[in-house]
């Protein structure tokens, strides 16, 4: 085939348009699908160069891992705009007008929706490495209340850009006056807030958290039957790591509205118990273990002055010695440990002095001649068969 052939089927026209417009749409697409992941790193380069100015973190590579997905998205619907512009079409297709076909109405329309949501995932991603930057800034600081703001307000930054993108759309694609929807949210502005009343009442009261500071991250509390480490103060909940290692997800409101005990603002943990000791102890045995109990938990490096240990009662089956101490760390762990190390201490000194604990126990007087009632639950065996054995 001749050079002339070649330029005649180039210059063959379809549907409006040359075979050599089709063979550019063809290869813009395919030069876009094949190196938007060369480009995305090419701009995420430059757009950490302009951005790296206000910190001293090489973080490059957790910028591009973020922003390597939505800079592809964005680019290839940049090279599909380019690709359609080498070809001819009846109709203008970068604007609507009134009486369109609808097919083009919606094509157009699904590009700006796709650009626009492109754009939205890139600020978002934007975000969150602000977010993660100022993270690592508040490790380094003795702080908590740095910890939870940060959080915060990257969800309510990334809230924001969600709302100004909405608008956008709505504005730009589907040609809706904002202005007008923004002024006449006033007249529904009242059914909107009953339907959003839980979403408004959390967000007051994640403010009303940063305001009083009831609590911090990190804080060990107690509300409403759940007792937890504060791991995430949100834009609607609350983040609470239980003891048990599960993880609760507590609305704002609840966590203002009930009785909060912040248990990290206490200076010392309580333990109490009753030393119960058998009738065989003498006054004497009693007097020595009080007394040494005393002197134990007074002298003991990580319990301050105010332990109690007294001969507090007679029991039914027991006389009751009352241990009362307070141990000086709010470390879980440490706390536990402390606790067994004094309770290993009163089982030692009891032994030592040749006393016993009691355990309850239940006196039955029969009558003679009269079987004792059995429990009405007690059951009764039956009589063996020697079926049963054989």
């Amino acid at each position: 085939m001749d050079l002339t052939s070649w330029r005649e089927i180039l210059q063959y026209e379809f549907l409006g348009n040359s075979v050599t417009n089709y063979l550019w749409f063809v290869g813009i697409l395919l030069f876009g699908f094949i190196f938007k992941t060369m480009l995305s790193k090419l701009v995420s380069t430059v757009l950490y160069k302009l951005v790296k100015r206000f910190w001293h973190e090489d973080n490059l590579p957790t910028f591009r891992k973020l922003l390597i997905q939505p800079l592809e998205v964005l680019l290839f619907l940049v090279f599909l705009y380019f690709a359609f512009q080498v070809l001819d079409y009846p109709m203008d297709p970068s604007e609507i007008r009134k009486g369109d076909p609808f097919l083009k109405t919606f094509f157009f329309r699904t590009y700006q929706v796709f650009v626009i949501v492109a754009l939205t995932w890139v600020v978002l991603r934007l975000v969150d490495f602000v977010g993660l930057i100022f993270q690592h800034r508040t490790e380094r600081t003795a702080s908590k209340m740095d910890d939870q703001l940060v959080p915060f307000f990257k969800d309510f930054s990334k809230v924001m850009v969600v709302i100004f993108s909405i608008m956008v759309m709505l504005g730009t694609v589907f040609g809706v006056n904002v202005a007008g929807l923004v002024a006449g949210l006033g007249v529904g502005g009242l059914a909107i807030a009953f339907a959003a009343k839980e979403s408004l009442e959390n967000l007051l009261a994640s403010f009303t958290i940063f305001l009083d500071h009831p609590f911090v991250v990190g804080d060990l509390v107690e509300v409403g039957g759940i007792t937890g480490t504060i791991e995430k103060i949100g834009f609607r909940s609350t983040r609470i790591r239980t003891l048990e290692k599960s993880f609760v997800t507590v609305p704002n409101k609840s966590m203002i509205d009930k009785p909060l005990n912040n248990l990290t603002l206490r200076t010392f943990r309580r333990v109490q118990f009753d030393l119960t000791l058998t009738y065989d102890t003498s006054s004497a045995q009693i007097r020595a273990i009080v007394t040494d109990l005393q002197q134990f938990i007074d002298s003991h490096p990580n319990t301050n002055q105010d332990g109690v240990v007294r001969f507090q009662s007679l029991g039914s089956s027991s006389k009751n010695v009352m241990v009362l101490y307070f141990v000086e760390s709010m470390d879980w762990n440490e706390y536990v440990n402390i606790k067994e190390e004094i309770t290993y201490k009163v089982v030692e000194i009891v032994e030592r002095h040749g006393a016993e604990f009691a355990f309850p126990t239940q006196t039955l007087h029969f009558q003679p001649g009269v079987a004792p009632a059995r429990p009405a639950n007690t059951l009764v065996p039956e009589k063996s068969k020697a079926s049963d054995f054989e």
